[in-house]
C-alpha cells in the first residue's frame, strides 16, 4: 500500500481543525495506505500537530502560479457575485481560489495510485479498493434530484500521479477569460469529460439526508461530505435538520463515542 495514498487539502485552521475527523476516520478504517494532508501557507505550524500525531504525512504545498486576472475571477466576492450559491451557505472562511492547489497532487509521482478526499468529509469504511480504480472516477453531485447525476462532485476522486498530466492541466487551466464558475470540480469535469462515475454512496453528500432521503442507507455509506454548511459551525442554519450528522462528525473529530455505522438509524422518509 505504499504506493497508494488518500490525499486531502488544507489552507486554513478550520479545514485543519475539519482534516482531524477525517484523518482519523481514514485511520479507523484500518488501510494501510499513507495518508497525505497537503498544506498551503496559510495554515500555522501548530494547526498540523494533531494531524502528524494521528500519522498524517503534512506536505507543504504551494498555491498555483495562476494570473492575476485569473486570481481576481476566482476571488471569493467576485465568483461569489458571479456565480452565486444558491442552494446552501458557503462559511466565510470558504476561500474558492485555493481550491485549484488539490491538482498538485499529480505531481506526487512517488504513488503510483491517490484517492483525494475533501477535508469536510469521514470515512466510515475502508474504501482501498478504489486504489484500483481508473482515473478519473468521482461521484455525481447529486442531493437535491437526480437531474444532478450528469454532474460530478470533485470532493471525492481517484487519480494517478503524473507531471505530464499536470503541466497539460496548467495549460488549460488559465487562459485569457476563463471562468471555472465551481473552481476545481468545473475544471475537472472539463479535464476529464469521460469521467467514470462512483455510486453516490462514495460521497453521500449531507443535503441528500432531508432531499433525497430514500437514497440514503447506512449499510452502504462509505464516505460523507458536509458540502455547504460545516459541522463545527456555532451558526449552523442546518442544524436542526442535520443534527444526527453533525454528531457523527464530532465524534470523529474527538474520537469519542464513534458509533457503529450500521446501527445507525436512516433518515425518515419525507
Amino acid at each position: 500500500m505504499a504506493k497508494h495514498a488518500y490525499i486531502t487539502l488544507i489552507t486554513n485552521a478550520d479545514y485543519a481543525g475539519a482534516a482531524v475527523a477525517l484523518v482519523r476516520s481514514l485511520a479507523l478504517t484500518g488501510t494501510k495506505a499513507d495518508i497525505v494532508v497537503m498544506a498551503t501557507g496559510g495554515v500555522a505550524a501548530a494547526d498540523l500537530v494533531p494531524l502528524s500525531d494521528l500519522g498524517a504525512i503534512i506536505m507543504p504545498v504551494d498555491l498555483l502560479d495562476t494570473s492575476p486576472a485569473f486570481n481576481e475571477r476566482h476571488a471569493r466576492a467576485k465568483l461569489h457575485a458571479d456565480a452565486p450559491f444558491t442552494k446552501g451557505n458557503k462559511p466565510a472562511f470558504h476561500t474558492p481560489l485555493d481550491n485549484f492547489a488539490k491538482l498538485r497532487l499529480w505531481q506526487m509521482e512517488q504513488y503510483q495510485s491517490i484517492v483525494f478526499l475533501d477535508a469536510d468529509t469521514i470515512v466510515v469504511r475502508n474504501i482501498d479498493k478504489l486504489f484500483a480504480y481508473p482515473e478519473f472516477c468521482a461521484a455525481p453531485n447529486v442531493y437535491e434530484s437526480l437531474a444532478d447525476f450528469h454532474r460530478l462532485n470533485s470532493g471525492v476522486f481517484t487519480a494517478r500521479p503524473s507531471q505530464a498530466t499536470f503541466e497539460a492541466m496548467m495549460t488549460r487551466l488559465d487562459v485569457p477569460d476563463v471562468f471555472w464558475r465551481r473552481t476545481d470540480q468545473t475544471f475537472l469535469e472539463t479535464f476529464f469529460p469521460d469521467w467514470h462515475g462512483l455510486p453516490v454512496t462514495f460521497n453521500m453528500l449531507q443535503y441528500v439526508w432531508f432531499n433525497l432521503p430514500g437514497l440514503w442507507d447506512w449499510k452502504s455509506v462509505h464516505v460523507v461530505h458536509y458540502q455547504y454548511e460545516k459541522p463545527w459551525q456555532a451558526d449552523h442554519p442546518r442544524r436542526t435538520q442535520l443534527q444526527p450528522l453533525i454528531d457523527l462528525w464530532q465524534a470523529y473529530r474527538t474520537g469519542d463515542a464513534i458509533p457503529d455505522i450500521d446501527m445507525l438509524a436512516n433518515p425518515a422518509p419525507s
